[in-house]
């Protein structure tokens, strides 16, 4: 590959190392032109060198615009900057987190330069994301087991007692106290179990994934309300999938009522739910790396995920609506994790995604 500033072989050589780099490497002139790029820097704004060269860095992408801040801080006053986490949208529109570092240098015969290095670190975050999620789980688990078993046993001899006081009660209206106690401590043992979840494993069975996926969109269509826009984007190409009909029926069916209520929740002139499904290759969901995985997603055009509750939105009685009972999506956690799977979200005003990831290769 020709390089603007390769003048020696030895400058040539560092170019090449360059090229062998996963970091996104540029050099800058100070008005921010484009001299030079390596390979990962190419790839990372889906550029090619032709198309690279000789123009500004903010020409680039869209995103680019938020380096010049720091380029320029750089170039009028200090040697170097580093900074981490910073999100920019790259190729497609897909939004990603990239750790910079920028530092003044200088080339032979070229005065002085910039040197912006780039490193995509996106994946790393979605992987300690997904191990999140999976602790939070495993916390989720321990924490609904000590519950079960500190509120159930109680609960059942407050019901014994009520029966048997509502026998020795002569006056029916004093019976209608019993009643309460009775249907009031028989609502609390149905929340535990919706807490605790299905008691058997899953019943795994070959089935096709959009067969389950039309039967939820019917019941969401029939449960939208007026205006809401319930759509399909399918990807028929999808192989088979072992699981558990039921359960993979019941989380989506979670996911979508989930959505729904969230686009109810404020006003929106075209409140729309899209059902959607994908296949991803060499995907990790946790520690485990898989070779196919089936993405079923829900995308909806709602208020977005409160802040406040993003980090603990899958733990049991967390919820985003007064009258909700922050079961459902931790239901749903629970039901695809039986399978291996895991559920992730993004969320911003306006645009809400949550992705059922099942692997293929899960028995």
């Amino acid at each position: 590959m020709a390089v603007e500033f390769a003048a020696t072989p030895l400058r040539l050589a560092s170019a090449e190392l360059l090229d062998a780099l996963v970091t996104g490497v540029f050099v800058l002139d100070p008005d921010l032109t484009v001299r030079y790029l390596n390979a990962a820097a190419q790839s990372l704004f889906g550029l090619g060198v032709n198309q690279a060269l000789g123009r500004r860095l903010t020409e680039l992408a869209p995103g680019a615009a938020s380096l010049t801040p720091l380029i320029e801080r750089v170039r009028d006053d200090v040697e170097s900057v580093l900074h981490r986490e910073l999100a920019m949208p790259g190729p497609g529109g897909v939004e990603r987190i990239l750790d910079c570092a920028v530092t003044r240098t200088s080339l032979a015969g070229s005065g002085p330069m910039l040197l912006l290095e780039i490193e995509d670190i996106t994946q790393h975050r979605r992987i300690a994301r997904e191990n999140a999620l999976l602790a939070q789980l495993d916390g989720s688990r321990l924490m609904v087991r000590q519950l079960a078993h500190e509120i159930k046993n109680p609960l059942g001899g407050v019901r014994g007692a009520a029966q048997l006081l509502e026998r020795e009660l002569l006056d029916p209206a004093l019976r209608e106290y019993t009643r309460v106690i009775i249907s009031e401590t028989d609502r609390l043992k149905n929340l535990l179990d919706a807490l605790l979840g299905p008691g058997r494993p899953p019943a795994k069975q070959l089935v096709n994934v959009h067969e389950l996926l039309e039967r939820v969109y019917h019941l969401l269509r029939s449960e939208a309300a007026e205006g809401v826009a319930v759509e399909r984007d399918y990807d028929p190409s999808l192989p088979g999938l072992i699981a558990d009909p039921n359960h993979i029926i019941q989380a989506m069916l979670n996911l979508g009522r989930n959505a729904l209520q969230a686009l109810a929740s404020q006003p929106n002139p075209a409140p729309r739910l899209t059902l959607r499904t994908r296949a991803a290759s060499n995907v990790s969901v946790g520690a485990r790396r898989h070779r196919l995985v089936i993405c079923v997603q829900f995308e909806d055009n709602g208020p977005g995920v409160p802040a406040e509750i993003r980090d603990t939105l899958f733990y049991p009685l967390v919820s985003g609506r007064a009258d909700g009972s922050g079961l459902g999506l931790g239901i749903a956690q629970e039901l695809v994790s039986r399978h291996g799977g895991l559920i992730e979200f993004d969320s911003a005003p306006g645009r809400t995604l949550f992705t059922i990831s099942l692997p293929m290769d899960a028995v």
